[in-house]
């Protein structure tokens, strides 16, 4: 889907309209509407019925233009985090230097994911809505299984503060699975590489990171 691109004003003596960034309008709930439908939490909740889940907060869905939401801690950007495993490896992401957020530059990341557009919104499944994701940040050759994991929420940075994340596992039956152009490289990696590369992963995978040695894969 084609972004909008948001023309600003540039203060010279022309006034001439510059493109300085584009734009797109994303799914977000309110803040205070997530935490009545769910009890408010800090890190990893298990959630086994999404559906229930979505159907209890879809009278709350807006969409606003995402350059808005970056800031504006009175709501939440909905996020599906989909976690890829083969053979009990994972696959872990560096983001590029000059990553769309700036806040996440050089980081890894288990997750593969990111807003959700209202032309995404093609089914009442979440992960129906993340398969678009999936396939614009990854090449992948072979089948997945989903299974549901629960939330992410993360209040001790600015970009926690803005986002909730939606945690499935993706089990495939391939190993053939390598980044686009938004990464700067990836790979698979078990449970004990995770670990290792800590201090290095985004806040969120820390979070999912210890809850990952519990699954039955």
């Amino acid at each position: 889907m084609v972004a909008w691109e948001i023309m600003l004003i540039n203060q010279n003596k022309n006034h001439t309209p510059v493109v300085l960034k584009k734009d797109e309008e994303i799914l977000v709930v309110q803040r205070k509407n997530i935490f009545s439908v769910i009890e408010p939490f800090t890190g990893f909740s298990p959630v086994h019925d999404f559906a229930k889940l979505q159907q209890s907060l879809a009278p709350y869905y807006e969409f606003h233009w995402r350059s808005m939401m970056e800031s504006d801690v009175l709501y939440k950007q909905i996020i599906p985090y989909l976690i890829f495993e083969y053979n009990k490896q994972f696959f872990v992401m560096k983001r590029r230097e000059n990553a769309s957020e700036a806040r996440l530059q050089n980081k890894y990341s288990l997750g593969i994911g990111g807003h959700i557009r209202q032309a995404d919104i093609t089914s009442g499944n979440i992960i129906d809505w993340a398969c678009r994701e999936f396939h614009e940040e990854v090449d992948y050759s072979g089948n997945v299984v989903s299974i549901p994991l629960g939330m992410i929420n993360d209040e001790s940075n600015s970009v926690g503060q803005v986002h909730i994340g939606f945690v499935f596992l993706l089990h495939g039956d391939s190993p053939c699975i390598s980044i686009k152009s938004e990464h700067k490289e990836g790979y698979l990696i078990d449970l004990q590489g995770c670990k290792d590369r800590f201090n290095e992963l985004e806040s969120w995978s820390q979070v999912i990171v210890p809850h990952l040695e519990s699954l039955t894969i």
